[in-house]
């Protein structure tokens, strides 16, 4: 079991494969702005987001990348409470 799922917390599935940019971004953010605060979004992309990084840090997020079989790329978002 994935360890960030252990204590009860879902994750959302957004796919944004075969969309052209800006469009995968503006899907992902627009997802973000509904997620609730136990809630992960999984995001399956067929390139490495990058530039979607600095947005997530700088708004509080962290997350997880991984190169899956299909040369897809998943990214699991989800938002650090406050300390």
């Amino acid at each position: 079991m994935n360890a960030l799922m252990e204590h009860g917390e879902s994750a959302r599935l957004l796919d944004v494969g075969g969309l052209e940019p800006p469009e995968p971004m503006v899907r992902i953010l627009e997802a973000l702005d509904t997620l609730g605060p136990d809630e992960r979004l999984r995001v399956m992309i067929d390139r490495e987001p990058v530039p979607l990084y600095r947005i997530l840090l700088r708004n509080g997020y962290q997350y997880r990348t991984t190169v899956q079989d299909d040369q897809r790329y998943e990214v699991l978002v989800w938002l650090v409470p406050d300390a």
